[in-house]
């Protein structure tokens, strides 16, 4: 049944269910999984021949498991000036596709084992609304169409491609397509240097090929903050083969033997060729190919859904999670929002309404940040006190020689209550949780700075930045302090 909502007359459909959920990635199983155990009846639509969405078939999973392949590369080589030497590494490209592949196949039928221990119907195909109440689900075998009381909308988004480029050209890439691993270019050229553009640069370039990233804006990752910025991009440009920036691409030329790319920059046009173009410039939500509109729900013209914190739409027995919902279009967002669409649906006072949404770049170094960033305080004239702790300071980091790391800490002056924490250095990625936590718990300098950490440790980190502030910091000079003569 349709637990917490007035049952409706459907309309006439091959089958029923109470409760729909279109999209099979983290936000749609999450939301199919909360609301089976709430005792509603769930049909989940995904378009993939298994559960878990981009994120798990050609994101988030497999990218990772690349990038601490790449990780490894890099490690081994490092410690030859240690003392350290391994013999050059012999790449079987199959092999690590075919490890990768496992990887998100146990995840995958760990999902499909938990949808059917759930009573999770799962269908699988293109899901078209044609009416509030009634989808019709398109696959290679036929269609069918399903009539619903409730839905959650979980359909996700595409990468953007650019105008102007040659179609169907195998060499062009998107992130999908880059995470095939079919093959290993020589020369590699990355369209995009935000977060899903400098993994892959980096994953081909440890895997060697020779990897160049344009980029539009001024500077890597567009919109983070610049000082935790610089050590990525100082530590890729001894690993790239070139970075631009403030630079767009005109043309690319398909040739027999390989892609002719022009870009526009400070230095005028230049031409390059490459193997492979991988685009990765963003991704576009998928609100505007699902009928909604046609149905009633307000859907804007970037594709986003309009919501409130219920995550409902403008039909309000019909709701929408994850990169529908608006930014930020990310994995641990989506679950959330699908939770809370879940508890709704069956009747629940649930409402999405977190303080902050934690981000990471799982380049190395990783660079997480959350909560409020130096340059957003600045653009919008909100006051801070500041604690910066260098990574140089830190035994820990040294012994794993990656000094290059820091913790940067923003306060409220009066109250000193956490407001923001940027992280770049290797496991930046898991420090930045307690971070979050504690800006969700509403805590000050003196929580951070007075709970004991262990040594020698990352995370001891940033209860140093905490110290800092409160300046009772002994591993550093406070800010402003002068020694005293003896």
């Amino acid at each position: 049944g349709a637990a917490g909502a007035a049952l409706t007359e459907l309309p006439e459909a091959d089958r029923e269910t109470g409760l729909l959920v279109v999209g099979g990635g983290p936000g749609g199983y999450a939301a199919a999984f909360r609301a089976a155990d709430l005792g509603l009846e769930v049909t989940l639509v995904e378009r993939r021949s298994r559960l878990g969405g981009v994120c798990l078939n050609v994101g988030c999973i497999p990218s990772k498991a690349l990038l601490h392949a790449a990780a490894l590369l890099d490690q081994a080589a490092s410690f030859a000036d240690h003392g350290i030497r391994f013999g050059r590494p012999r790449i079987d490209l199959e092999q690590l596709a075919a490890w990768k592949e496992d990887v998100v196949a146990r995840l995958t039928r760990g999902l499909a084992q938990m949808a059917e221990r759930r009573g999770v119907r799962v269908l699988q195909g293109e899901a078209t609304f044609e009416h509030p109440h009634r989808v019709r689900v398109r696959n290679d075998e036929g269609e069918r169409t399903v009539a619903f009381h409730q839905a959650i909308v979980a359909a996700g988004s595409r990468p953007l491609l650019l105008e102007n480029m040659p179609a169907d050209d195998p060499r062009l890439w998107t992130s999908d397509d880059a995470l095939r691993l079919a093959t290993l270019p020589r020369r590699l050229l990355v369209i995009g240097g935000g977060v899903i553009g400098l993994e892959m640069a980096q994953v081909y370039a440890a895997l060697g090929s020779r990897v160049t990233v344009v980029e539009l804006t001024d500077g890597l990752l567009p919109g983070v903050d610049r000082d935790l910025v610089r050590p990525l991009q100082k530590r890729l440009q001894l690993r790239l083969e070139a970075i631009a920036t403030s630079t767009r691409v005109s043309s690319v030329q398909p040739l027999k033997r390989a892609l002719r790319v022009t870009t526009v920059g400070p230095e005028g046009d230049r031409r390059g060729e490459y193997d492979a173009v991988l685009v990765a410039v963003g991704r576009r939500p998928n609100g505007d190919r699902l009928g909604l509109a046609e149905i009633g729900v307000h859907v804007d013209a970037r594709g986003f859904v309009q919501v409130d914190p219920q995550r409902r739409t403008s039909l309000p027995h019909l709701f929408a999670i994850g990169d529908l919902a608006g930014p930020p279009m990310l994995a641990h967002k989506a679950t959330h929002e699908g939770k809370v669409a879940a508890e709704v649906a069956a009747g629940l006072p649930s409402r999405y309404e977190p303080r902050c949404v934690p981000a990471i770049a799982y380049t190395d170094p990783e660079v997480a940040w959350v909560g409020l960033t130096e340059e957003e305080a600045r653009r919008q004239q909100i006051r801070y006190e500041r604690g910066t702790v260098p990574w140089a300071a830190s035994g820990r980091a040294l012994g794993m020689d990656r000094p290059e790391g820091m913790t940067k800490a923003l306060f409220e002056p009066d109250s000193r209550r956490l407001l923001g924490v940027g992280i770049v250095g290797a496991h930046a990625g898991d420090l930045i949780s307690e971070a979050a936590l504690a800006i969700e718990m509403g805590a000050d300098a003196a929580d951070l700075a007075l709970t004991v950490h262990p040594h020698p440790t990352l995370s001891e980190t940033l209860a140093l930045a905490a110290e800092l502030v409160e300046g009772t910091a002994t591993d550093l000079l406070p800010p402003g302090s002068r020694r005293r003569k003896p």
